[in-house]
Protein backbone atom coordinates (compact mmCIF):
# COMPACT_ATOMS: atom_id res chain seq x y z
CA UNK A 1 0.00 0.00 0.00
CA UNK A 2 1.17 3.51 -0.81
CA UNK A 3 1.30 6.14 2.50
CA UNK A 4 -2.34 7.60 1.70
CA UNK A 5 -3.66 3.72 2.14
CA UNK A 6 -1.46 3.18 5.18
CA UNK A 7 -2.47 6.56 6.95
CA UNK A 8 -6.26 5.13 6.83
CA UNK A 9 -5.63 1.76 7.69
CA UNK A 10 -4.12 2.74 10.56
CA UNK A 11 -7.02 4.97 11.68
CA UNK A 12 -9.66 2.32 10.94
CA UNK A 13 -7.28 0.31 13.32
CA UNK A 14 -8.10 3.02 15.93
CA UNK A 15 -11.46 2.67 15.51
CA UNK A 16 -11.57 5.97 14.16
CA UNK A 17 -14.83 6.12 12.13
CA UNK A 18 -14.96 9.53 10.64
CA UNK A 19 -12.58 12.51 9.08
CA UNK A 20 -13.35 16.23 9.24
CA UNK A 21 -11.53 18.06 6.38
CA UNK A 22 -11.35 19.97 3.06
CA UNK A 23 -9.48 18.81 0.13
CA UNK A 24 -6.43 20.31 -1.45
CA UNK A 25 -3.45 19.44 -3.90
CA UNK A 26 -1.33 18.25 -1.43
CA UNK A 27 -3.68 15.54 0.45
CA UNK A 28 -5.27 14.43 -2.90
CA UNK A 29 -3.56 10.72 -2.35
CA UNK A 30 -5.28 10.71 0.89
CA UNK A 31 -8.80 11.69 -0.96
CA UNK A 32 -8.16 9.41 -3.69
CA UNK A 33 -7.46 6.65 -1.02
CA UNK A 34 -11.12 7.36 0.86
CA UNK A 35 -12.88 6.11 -1.92
CA UNK A 36 -11.88 2.27 -0.72
CA UNK A 37 -12.06 3.31 2.78
CA UNK A 38 -14.30 2.62 5.98
CA UNK A 39 -14.04 5.57 7.48
CA UNK A 40 -16.63 8.46 6.70
CA UNK A 41 -15.57 11.96 5.71
CA UNK A 42 -17.46 15.09 6.42
CA UNK A 43 -16.86 18.11 3.84
CA UNK A 44 -16.78 21.25 6.31
CA UNK A 45 -16.57 24.82 4.33
CA UNK A 46 -13.59 25.91 5.85
CA UNK A 47 -10.36 23.95 7.49
CA UNK A 48 -11.44 25.79 11.11
CA UNK A 49 -14.85 24.10 10.49
CA UNK A 50 -13.46 20.77 10.28
CA UNK A 51 -11.24 21.00 13.28
CA UNK A 52 -14.02 22.30 15.36
CA UNK A 53 -16.02 19.67 14.65
CA UNK A 54 -13.69 17.02 15.57
CA UNK A 55 -12.99 18.96 18.73
CA UNK A 56 -16.68 18.83 19.40
CA UNK A 57 -16.27 15.03 18.77
CA UNK A 58 -13.25 14.33 21.39
CA UNK A 59 -14.55 16.32 23.54
CA UNK A 60 -18.44 14.82 23.76
CA UNK A 61 -16.63 11.21 23.52
CA UNK A 62 -13.50 11.15 25.38
CA UNK A 63 -11.70 10.05 22.93
CA UNK A 64 -9.53 11.49 19.79
CA UNK A 65 -11.14 12.49 17.05
CA UNK A 66 -9.47 13.20 13.71
CA UNK A 67 -8.84 16.22 11.28
CA UNK A 68 -7.78 16.99 7.67
CA UNK A 69 -6.16 20.29 5.47
CA UNK A 70 -3.68 20.42 3.02
CA UNK A 71 -0.88 22.30 2.67
CA UNK A 72 -0.29 26.32 2.62
CA UNK A 73 -3.87 28.02 4.11
CA UNK A 74 -5.34 25.11 4.85
CA UNK A 75 -2.47 24.28 7.13
CA UNK A 76 -2.89 27.69 8.87
CA UNK A 77 -6.80 27.46 8.85
CA UNK A 78 -6.49 24.44 10.95
CA UNK A 79 -4.28 26.71 13.55
CA UNK A 80 -6.87 28.64 15.72
CA UNK A 81 -8.53 25.47 16.35
CA UNK A 82 -5.25 23.58 17.33
CA UNK A 83 -4.68 26.23 20.10
CA UNK A 84 -8.32 25.95 21.18
CA UNK A 85 -7.50 22.42 21.46
CA UNK A 86 -4.29 22.68 23.36
CA UNK A 87 -5.61 25.40 25.47
CA UNK A 88 -8.92 23.09 27.02
CA UNK A 89 -6.63 19.98 26.51
CA UNK A 90 -8.89 18.24 23.80
CA UNK A 91 -7.45 14.96 22.31
CA UNK A 92 -6.83 15.73 18.55
CA UNK A 93 -4.90 14.12 15.68
CA UNK A 94 -4.35 16.92 12.89
CA UNK A 95 -3.24 16.01 9.67
CA UNK A 96 -1.86 18.36 7.06
CA UNK A 97 -0.56 18.18 3.60
CA UNK A 98 2.69 19.63 2.75
CA UNK A 99 4.48 20.26 -0.43
CA UNK A 100 6.89 16.75 -1.84
CA UNK A 101 9.91 16.19 -0.02
CA UNK A 102 12.24 17.64 -2.65
CA UNK A 103 10.42 21.14 -3.10
CA UNK A 104 10.82 21.86 0.46
CA UNK A 105 12.41 24.85 1.51
CA UNK A 106 11.95 26.17 -1.83
CA UNK A 107 8.93 28.38 -0.92
CA UNK A 108 6.62 26.10 -3.43
CA UNK A 109 3.20 26.90 -4.29
CA UNK A 110 1.13 26.39 -0.90
CA UNK A 111 4.53 25.85 1.07
CA UNK A 112 4.18 26.80 4.59
CA UNK A 113 6.75 25.99 7.17
CA UNK A 114 3.21 24.11 9.10
CA UNK A 115 6.24 22.41 11.80
CA UNK A 116 7.13 25.66 13.09
CA UNK A 117 4.12 27.31 13.41
CA UNK A 118 2.21 24.86 15.15
CA UNK A 119 5.10 23.55 17.99
CA UNK A 120 3.51 26.22 20.48
CA UNK A 121 0.26 25.04 19.99
CA UNK A 122 0.33 21.46 20.00
CA UNK A 123 1.44 18.99 22.33
CA UNK A 124 3.87 17.75 19.60
CA UNK A 125 4.29 18.16 16.10
CA UNK A 126 5.95 16.02 13.32
CA UNK A 127 6.93 16.34 9.98
CA UNK A 128 7.24 12.78 8.14
CA UNK A 129 10.44 12.75 6.20
CA UNK A 130 9.76 9.31 4.23
CA UNK A 131 7.17 7.03 3.82
CA UNK A 132 9.19 4.62 6.39
CA UNK A 133 8.51 6.85 8.63
CA UNK A 134 5.33 7.14 8.44
CA UNK A 135 4.20 3.91 10.15
CA UNK A 136 6.25 5.33 13.80
CA UNK A 137 5.39 7.86 13.82
CA UNK A 138 1.62 7.96 13.13
CA UNK A 139 1.21 5.43 16.04
CA UNK A 140 3.37 8.13 17.96
CA UNK A 141 0.84 11.03 17.34
CA UNK A 142 -2.27 8.60 18.21
CA UNK A 143 -0.94 7.94 21.69
CA UNK A 144 0.46 10.93 22.66
CA UNK A 145 -3.36 12.97 21.99
CA UNK A 146 -4.84 10.70 24.75
CA UNK A 147 -1.52 10.08 27.05
CA UNK A 148 -0.98 11.71 30.22
CA UNK A 149 -2.69 15.34 29.47
CA UNK A 150 -4.47 15.35 26.41
CA UNK A 151 -4.04 17.81 23.41
CA UNK A 152 -3.72 17.85 19.61
CA UNK A 153 -0.98 16.40 17.62
CA UNK A 154 -0.03 17.66 14.09
CA UNK A 155 1.37 15.22 11.61
CA UNK A 156 2.41 17.03 8.75
CA UNK A 157 2.80 14.64 5.61
CA UNK A 158 4.32 15.68 2.41
CA UNK A 159 2.77 14.90 -1.04
CA UNK A 160 5.15 11.99 -2.45
CA UNK A 161 5.44 10.38 1.44
CA UNK A 162 1.49 9.60 0.46
CA UNK A 163 2.21 8.80 -2.83
CA UNK A 164 4.74 6.47 -2.12
CA UNK A 165 4.75 2.83 -1.58
CA UNK A 166 5.33 1.50 1.92
CA UNK A 167 7.60 -1.20 2.12
CA UNK A 168 6.33 -4.81 3.03
CA UNK A 169 8.22 -5.24 6.40
CA UNK A 170 6.46 -1.67 7.50
CA UNK A 171 3.15 -2.49 6.22
CA UNK A 172 2.16 -4.52 9.55
CA UNK A 173 -0.51 -2.48 11.16
CA UNK A 174 0.10 -2.46 15.20
CA UNK A 175 -2.53 -3.40 17.73
CA UNK A 176 -4.64 -0.18 18.43
CA UNK A 177 -4.40 1.79 21.37
CA UNK A 178 -7.49 3.00 21.27
CA UNK A 179 -7.91 2.97 25.69
CA UNK A 180 -6.93 6.46 27.13
CA UNK A 181 -3.62 5.97 28.51
CA UNK A 182 -4.38 7.54 31.95
CA UNK A 183 -6.05 3.86 33.13
CA UNK A 184 -2.65 2.58 32.57
CA UNK A 185 -0.82 4.71 34.83
CA UNK A 186 1.13 2.58 37.24
CA UNK A 187 0.05 2.29 41.16
CA UNK A 188 0.89 5.39 43.10
CA UNK A 189 4.37 6.02 43.60
CA UNK A 190 5.42 6.67 47.47
CA UNK A 191 6.16 10.88 47.31
CA UNK A 192 2.11 10.53 46.16
CA UNK A 193 1.42 8.75 49.03
CA UNK A 194 3.13 10.54 51.34
CA UNK A 195 1.40 13.94 49.98
CA UNK A 196 -2.06 12.04 50.17
CA UNK A 197 -0.87 11.39 53.54
CA UNK A 198 -0.80 15.45 54.28
CA UNK A 199 -3.61 16.00 51.65
CA UNK A 200 -5.56 14.14 54.65
CA UNK A 201 -4.47 15.82 57.62
CA UNK A 202 -5.49 19.23 56.13
CA UNK A 203 -9.01 17.77 55.42
CA UNK A 204 -9.10 16.84 58.82
CA UNK A 205 -8.46 19.83 60.49
CA UNK A 206 -10.22 21.94 58.49
CA UNK A 207 -13.54 23.68 59.09
CA UNK A 208 -14.58 25.25 55.67
CA UNK A 209 -13.26 23.09 53.18
CA UNK A 210 -14.03 23.76 49.26
CA UNK A 211 -13.64 20.89 46.54
CA UNK A 212 -12.50 23.00 43.22
CA UNK A 213 -13.29 20.79 39.91
CA UNK A 214 -12.05 21.40 36.84
CA UNK A 215 -12.24 20.17 33.33
CA UNK A 216 -9.49 17.32 33.99
CA UNK A 217 -11.92 14.90 36.52
CA UNK A 218 -13.59 14.05 32.81
CA UNK A 219 -10.67 13.19 31.16
CA UNK A 220 -9.45 11.25 33.85
CA UNK A 221 -13.34 8.98 34.11
CA UNK A 222 -13.13 10.09 37.75
CA UNK A 223 -16.74 11.96 37.26
CA UNK A 224 -17.88 9.03 39.25
CA UNK A 225 -15.26 8.81 41.85
CA UNK A 226 -15.44 12.52 42.53
CA UNK A 227 -19.22 12.58 43.11
CA UNK A 228 -18.95 9.08 45.68
CA UNK A 229 -16.28 11.90 47.53
CA UNK A 230 -18.72 14.63 47.46
CA UNK A 231 -21.96 12.33 48.58
CA UNK A 232 -19.43 11.10 51.42
CA UNK A 233 -17.81 14.04 52.67
CA UNK A 234 -20.97 16.84 51.99
CA UNK A 235 -18.13 18.98 50.77
CA UNK A 236 -19.10 21.81 49.06
CA UNK A 237 -18.34 22.22 45.78
CA UNK A 238 -17.42 25.06 43.21
CA UNK A 239 -16.29 24.27 39.14
CA UNK A 240 -14.73 25.70 36.58
CA UNK A 241 -16.29 26.70 33.26
CA UNK A 242 -14.75 23.36 32.09
CA UNK A 243 -15.90 21.43 35.14
CA UNK A 244 -19.31 22.19 34.88
CA UNK A 245 -21.29 19.16 35.27
CA UNK A 246 -19.01 17.16 37.01
CA UNK A 247 -20.99 17.20 40.43
CA UNK A 248 -24.58 15.71 40.20
CA UNK A 249 -26.40 19.17 39.41
CA UNK A 250 -28.82 17.86 42.39
CA UNK A 251 -26.59 18.09 45.27
CA UNK A 252 -27.23 20.56 47.69
CA UNK A 253 -23.92 21.88 47.58
CA UNK A 254 -23.05 22.35 44.35
CA UNK A 255 -22.24 25.94 44.51
CA UNK A 256 -21.60 26.98 40.89
CA UNK A 257 -19.11 28.42 38.71
CA UNK A 258 -16.82 30.18 40.03
CA UNK A 259 -14.37 33.27 38.93
CA UNK A 260 -15.30 36.51 36.85
CA UNK A 261 -19.00 35.71 36.23
CA UNK A 262 -18.67 33.08 38.93
CA UNK A 263 -22.42 32.71 40.99
CA UNK A 264 -22.02 34.68 44.07
CA UNK A 265 -22.25 31.55 46.25
CA UNK A 266 -19.02 30.41 44.59
CA UNK A 267 -17.32 33.00 44.80
CA UNK A 268 -17.74 34.11 48.71
CA UNK A 269 -17.10 30.54 49.70
CA UNK A 270 -13.83 30.05 48.24
CA UNK A 271 -12.98 33.59 49.19
CA UNK A 272 -13.81 32.79 53.14
CA UNK A 273 -12.43 29.16 52.50
CA UNK A 274 -9.52 27.28 54.42
CA UNK A 275 -8.46 24.62 52.39
CA UNK A 276 -9.32 24.58 48.51
CA UNK A 277 -9.17 20.90 46.77
CA UNK A 278 -7.83 21.59 43.40
CA UNK A 279 -8.90 18.35 41.58
CA UNK A 280 -8.09 18.64 37.37
CA UNK A 281 -7.27 22.30 37.63
CA UNK A 282 -5.31 24.71 36.62
CA UNK A 283 -6.47 27.95 38.38
CA UNK A 284 -6.19 29.73 36.06
CA UNK A 285 -6.80 33.88 35.75
CA UNK A 286 -10.74 33.90 34.49
CA UNK A 287 -11.36 31.77 37.69
CA UNK A 288 -8.84 33.37 40.90
CA UNK A 289 -9.59 37.18 39.65
CA UNK A 290 -6.59 39.01 41.16
CA UNK A 291 -4.69 36.34 42.27
CA UNK A 292 -2.69 37.79 45.49
CA UNK A 293 -6.13 38.12 46.95
CA UNK A 294 -7.80 34.88 45.71
CA UNK A 295 -8.51 32.30 48.87
CA UNK A 296 -6.61 34.61 50.89
CA UNK A 297 -6.93 32.20 54.24
CA UNK A 298 -6.39 29.19 52.27
CA UNK A 299 -4.19 25.76 51.93
CA UNK A 300 -4.15 24.41 48.90
CA UNK A 301 -4.32 20.85 48.10
CA UNK A 302 -3.48 20.32 44.00
CA UNK A 303 -4.43 17.21 42.01
CA UNK A 304 -3.48 17.24 38.67
CA UNK A 305 -2.04 15.22 36.06
CA UNK A 306 0.09 17.62 34.67
CA UNK A 307 3.39 18.47 36.99
CA UNK A 308 3.48 21.92 35.22
CA UNK A 309 0.26 23.16 36.36
CA UNK A 310 1.31 22.24 40.19
CA UNK A 311 2.72 25.26 41.77
CA UNK A 312 2.50 27.22 38.41
CA UNK A 313 0.33 30.33 39.97
CA UNK A 314 -0.15 29.02 43.99
CA UNK A 315 2.21 27.00 45.46
CA UNK A 316 0.48 23.85 47.50
CA UNK A 317 0.65 22.77 50.51
CA UNK A 318 -0.17 18.89 49.03
CA UNK A 319 1.29 18.29 45.39
CA UNK A 320 -0.23 15.27 43.93
CA UNK A 321 0.71 14.96 40.56
CA UNK A 322 -1.06 11.43 39.75
CA UNK A 323 -4.08 10.17 37.94
CA UNK A 324 -7.38 11.61 39.68
CA UNK A 325 -8.92 8.33 39.89
CA UNK A 326 -6.48 6.83 41.93
CA UNK A 327 -6.25 9.66 44.18
CA UNK A 328 -9.81 10.50 45.18
CA UNK A 329 -10.73 6.95 46.33
CA UNK A 330 -7.59 7.74 48.81
CA UNK A 331 -8.77 10.52 49.92
CA UNK A 332 -10.08 11.50 53.67
CA UNK A 333 -14.47 12.13 53.89
CA UNK A 334 -14.58 12.37 57.47
CA UNK A 335 -15.12 15.65 57.86
CA UNK A 336 -16.94 17.90 60.87
CA UNK A 337 -18.21 20.84 59.17
CA UNK A 338 -21.69 21.34 59.88
CA UNK A 339 -21.26 25.19 60.30
CA UNK A 340 -19.79 25.34 57.16
CA UNK A 341 -22.31 23.67 55.45
CA UNK A 342 -25.33 25.94 56.63
CA UNK A 343 -23.25 28.75 55.35
CA UNK A 344 -22.77 27.93 52.31
CA UNK A 345 -26.72 26.91 52.41
CA UNK A 346 -27.80 30.15 53.29
CA UNK A 347 -25.43 31.85 50.48
CA UNK A 348 -27.70 29.60 47.64
CA UNK A 349 -30.86 30.62 49.26
CA UNK A 350 -29.92 34.34 49.57
CA UNK A 351 -28.66 34.11 45.43
CA UNK A 352 -31.52 32.11 44.04
CA UNK A 353 -33.05 33.42 41.22
CA UNK A 354 -36.62 33.10 39.40
CA UNK A 355 -36.63 32.01 36.08
CA UNK A 356 -40.14 32.31 35.06
CA UNK A 357 -41.17 35.13 32.77
CA UNK A 358 -43.70 37.61 34.60
CA UNK A 359 -46.27 39.93 33.48
CA UNK A 360 -43.88 42.92 33.85
CA UNK A 361 -40.93 41.19 31.36
CA UNK A 362 -41.17 43.73 28.35
CA UNK A 363 -38.52 41.45 26.63
CA UNK A 364 -36.88 37.91 26.58
CA UNK A 365 -34.48 37.43 29.34
CA UNK A 366 -31.16 35.71 28.08
CA UNK A 367 -31.12 33.81 31.44
CA UNK A 368 -34.30 32.79 31.66
CA UNK A 369 -34.96 31.36 28.15
CA UNK A 370 -31.89 29.16 28.92
CA UNK A 371 -33.21 28.15 31.83
CA UNK A 372 -35.92 26.74 29.80
CA UNK A 373 -34.78 25.78 27.66
CA UNK A 374 -32.18 23.40 29.94
CA UNK A 375 -35.22 22.24 31.86
CA UNK A 376 -36.77 20.45 28.31
CA UNK A 377 -32.90 18.61 27.59
CA UNK A 378 -32.52 15.61 28.90
CA UNK A 379 -29.59 14.95 30.97
CA UNK A 380 -27.58 13.24 27.62
CA UNK A 381 -28.30 16.33 25.33
CA UNK A 382 -25.29 18.32 24.70
CA UNK A 383 -24.81 22.04 24.37
CA UNK A 384 -22.28 23.77 22.18
CA UNK A 385 -21.98 27.51 22.69
CA UNK A 386 -19.79 29.92 21.66
CA UNK A 387 -17.98 32.88 23.11
CA UNK A 388 -19.65 35.78 24.94
CA UNK A 389 -22.15 36.77 26.58
CA UNK A 390 -24.72 33.97 25.55
CA UNK A 391 -21.54 31.66 26.70
CA UNK A 392 -21.62 33.17 30.33
CA UNK A 393 -25.37 32.71 30.47
CA UNK A 394 -24.93 28.91 29.66
CA UNK A 395 -22.61 28.47 32.18
CA UNK A 396 -24.31 30.45 34.61
CA UNK A 397 -28.19 29.26 34.13
CA UNK A 398 -28.22 25.93 32.92
CA UNK A 399 -27.65 22.49 34.19
CA UNK A 400 -25.74 19.66 32.99
CA UNK A 401 -25.39 16.25 33.68
CA UNK A 402 -21.20 15.92 32.66
CA UNK A 403 -19.03 18.12 31.21
CA UNK A 404 -19.19 16.19 28.12
CA UNK A 405 -22.55 17.71 27.66
CA UNK A 406 -21.81 21.36 28.03
CA UNK A 407 -19.02 22.23 25.43
CA UNK A 408 -17.26 25.53 24.80
CA UNK A 409 -14.47 27.44 24.10
CA UNK A 410 -12.54 27.69 27.72
CA UNK A 411 -8.47 28.91 27.58
CA UNK A 412 -8.81 30.60 24.01
CA UNK A 413 -11.88 31.92 23.75
CA UNK A 414 -12.84 31.38 20.47
CA UNK A 415 -15.63 32.82 18.67
CA UNK A 416 -17.07 30.24 15.71
CA UNK A 417 -16.89 27.60 18.14
CA UNK A 418 -20.47 26.55 18.46
CA UNK A 419 -21.85 25.53 15.29
CA UNK A 420 -18.96 23.66 14.05
CA UNK A 421 -18.23 22.09 17.55
CA UNK A 422 -21.96 20.51 17.82
CA UNK A 423 -22.05 19.04 14.30
CA UNK A 424 -18.77 16.64 15.77
CA UNK A 425 -21.23 16.21 19.05
CA UNK A 426 -23.94 14.96 17.19
CA UNK A 427 -22.45 12.79 14.65
CA UNK A 428 -20.67 10.84 17.53
CA UNK A 429 -24.07 11.40 19.73
CA UNK A 430 -26.87 10.18 16.83
CA UNK A 431 -29.11 9.49 19.56
CA UNK A 432 -29.06 12.74 22.06
CA UNK A 433 -30.13 16.42 21.17
CA UNK A 434 -27.15 18.69 20.17
CA UNK A 435 -28.14 22.75 20.78
CA UNK A 436 -25.20 25.03 19.73
CA UNK A 437 -25.94 28.58 21.44
CA UNK A 438 -24.88 30.93 19.27
CA UNK A 439 -24.19 34.73 19.47
CA UNK A 440 -24.91 37.36 16.86
CA UNK A 441 -21.33 37.95 16.48
CA UNK A 442 -19.98 34.58 16.86
CA UNK A 443 -22.33 32.68 14.77
CA UNK A 444 -21.26 35.02 11.98
CA UNK A 445 -17.81 33.65 12.13
CA UNK A 446 -18.36 30.35 10.81
CA UNK A 447 -21.98 30.39 9.39
CA UNK A 448 -20.89 28.75 6.51
CA UNK A 449 -21.35 25.50 8.18
CA UNK A 450 -25.03 25.69 7.18
CA UNK A 451 -23.98 24.19 4.31
CA UNK A 452 -22.49 21.25 5.73
CA UNK A 453 -25.56 20.78 8.16
CA UNK A 454 -27.76 20.72 5.40
CA UNK A 455 -25.68 18.68 3.10
CA UNK A 456 -25.87 15.20 6.05
CA UNK A 457 -28.63 16.47 7.47
CA UNK A 458 -27.41 16.75 10.80
CA UNK A 459 -29.95 17.55 13.37
CA UNK A 460 -28.24 20.25 15.37
CA UNK A 461 -30.81 22.89 16.65
CA UNK A 462 -29.31 26.38 16.80
CA UNK A 463 -30.30 28.78 18.98
CA UNK A 464 -29.18 32.19 18.06
CA UNK A 465 -29.15 34.96 20.66
CA UNK A 466 -28.94 37.84 19.05
CA UNK A 467 -28.55 41.21 20.97
CA UNK A 468 -27.39 43.19 17.85
CA UNK A 469 -23.87 44.23 19.54
CA UNK A 470 -20.84 42.47 20.65
CA UNK A 471 -22.40 42.09 23.99
CA UNK A 472 -19.29 41.21 26.20
CA UNK A 473 -17.04 43.94 24.60
CA UNK A 474 -19.79 46.40 25.27
CA UNK A 475 -20.20 45.55 28.25
CA UNK A 476 -16.38 45.96 29.41
CA UNK A 477 -16.76 49.20 27.50
CA UNK A 478 -20.11 50.69 28.96
CA UNK A 479 -18.79 49.56 32.92
CA UNK A 480 -14.84 50.39 32.23
CA UNK A 481 -14.14 53.01 29.42
CA UNK A 482 -17.03 55.23 30.60
CA UNK A 483 -19.27 54.31 28.10
CA UNK A 484 -17.14 55.13 25.14
CA UNK A 485 -18.49 52.30 22.65
CA UNK A 486 -16.23 51.48 19.88
CA UNK A 487 -16.84 48.96 16.93
CA UNK A 488 -19.82 46.57 19.18
CA UNK A 489 -22.72 47.66 17.09
CA UNK A 490 -23.95 44.96 15.01
CA UNK A 491 -27.63 46.13 14.07
CA UNK A 492 -26.91 45.62 10.52
CA UNK A 493 -27.12 41.88 11.40
CA UNK A 494 -28.96 39.88 8.20
CA UNK A 495 -32.40 38.15 8.77
CA UNK A 496 -30.62 35.11 10.42
CA UNK A 497 -33.98 33.14 9.89
CA UNK A 498 -33.84 33.82 6.06
CA UNK A 499 -30.07 33.41 5.33
CA UNK A 500 -30.63 29.58 7.08
CA UNK A 501 -33.74 28.66 4.74
CA UNK A 502 -31.48 29.73 1.87
CA UNK A 503 -28.93 27.25 3.37
CA UNK A 504 -31.88 24.64 3.44
CA UNK A 505 -32.87 24.61 6.89
CA UNK A 506 -35.95 25.45 8.66
CA UNK A 507 -35.69 28.85 11.18
CA UNK A 508 -38.21 30.96 13.03
CA UNK A 509 -37.71 34.33 15.13
CA UNK A 510 -38.99 34.63 18.56
CA UNK A 511 -39.33 38.06 19.56
CA UNK A 512 -42.02 38.03 22.43
CA UNK A 513 -42.24 36.76 25.84
CA UNK A 514 -45.87 35.07 25.11
CA UNK A 515 -44.07 32.82 22.06
CA UNK A 516 -41.79 31.50 24.28
CA UNK A 517 -43.42 28.14 25.08
CA UNK A 518 -44.05 27.18 21.30
CA UNK A 519 -40.83 28.63 19.75
CA UNK A 520 -38.99 26.00 22.21
CA UNK A 521 -41.74 23.42 21.18
CA UNK A 522 -40.96 23.61 17.61
CA UNK A 523 -37.18 23.92 18.23
CA UNK A 524 -36.64 20.93 20.20
CA UNK A 525 -38.93 18.43 18.86
CA UNK A 526 -37.63 19.29 15.05
CA UNK A 527 -36.06 16.40 14.22
CA UNK A 528 -34.06 18.27 11.28
CA UNK A 529 -31.60 20.94 11.41
CA UNK A 530 -32.88 24.16 11.90
CA UNK A 531 -32.49 27.85 13.60
CA UNK A 532 -34.39 29.94 16.13
CA UNK A 533 -33.39 33.43 16.05
CA UNK A 534 -34.04 34.87 19.23
CA UNK A 535 -34.56 39.25 19.41
CA UNK A 536 -32.85 40.02 22.63
CA UNK A 537 -32.53 43.18 24.33
CA UNK A 538 -29.04 44.98 23.60
CA UNK A 539 -28.57 46.50 27.06
CA UNK A 540 -29.23 43.10 29.06
CA UNK A 541 -25.54 42.69 30.77
CA UNK A 542 -24.05 39.44 32.35
CA UNK A 543 -24.14 39.80 36.15
CA UNK A 544 -22.21 39.52 38.35
CA UNK A 545 -18.78 40.75 37.03
CA UNK A 546 -15.90 40.76 38.86
CA UNK A 547 -13.75 44.18 37.72
CA UNK A 548 -10.30 43.46 36.46
CA UNK A 549 -7.19 43.20 39.24
CA UNK A 550 -9.71 42.28 41.74
CA UNK A 551 -10.53 40.01 43.92
CA UNK A 552 -13.43 37.56 43.52
CA UNK A 553 -15.47 38.34 46.09
CA UNK A 554 -15.98 42.02 45.19
CA UNK A 555 -18.33 41.53 42.24
CA UNK A 556 -20.22 44.10 40.61
CA UNK A 557 -24.01 42.93 40.61
CA UNK A 558 -26.64 44.38 38.50
CA UNK A 559 -28.03 46.39 41.45
CA UNK A 560 -24.54 47.63 42.10
CA UNK A 561 -23.98 48.90 38.81
CA UNK A 562 -27.53 50.86 38.29
CA UNK A 563 -26.92 52.67 41.45
CA UNK A 564 -23.25 53.55 40.68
Amino acid sequence: MNGAQYTLAFLEKQDCKRIFGYPGGAVMPLYDAMLESGIEHYLTRHEQGAAFAAIGQARSSNQTAVCLGTSGPGATNLLTAIADAKLDSVPLLVLTGQVPTTAMGSDAFQEVDVLGLSLSITKHSFVVQSVAQLPDILQQAWTLTSEGRPGPVLVDIPKDVLMAELPDEHCHLQEDSKENMNSHLNPLESNNLQEIAIANQLLKNSKSPVLYVGGGVLMAKAQAELNEFVQRSRIPVVSTLKGLGTIDKDYSLNLGMLGMHGLPPANYAVQEADLLIVAGARLDDRATGKLDEFAPNAKLIHIDIDAAEIGKRRTADAAIQADLKQVIAKLSSDLNIGEWQKRCRSQLLEHAKSYEFGAQDNFISGPKLLRQLSNRLNNRDIVCCDVGQHQMWVAQHMQFSSPACHLTSGGLGTMGFGLPAAMGAQLENPQNKVVAVCGDGSFMMNIQELATLNRYQIPVKILIMDNQRLGMVKQWQELFNEERYSETDLSDNPEFAQVAKAFGLQAQVLSKVAEVEKSLDWFLNNPAPCLLHVRLNSQENVWPIVPPNTANHNMMEEHHAISN
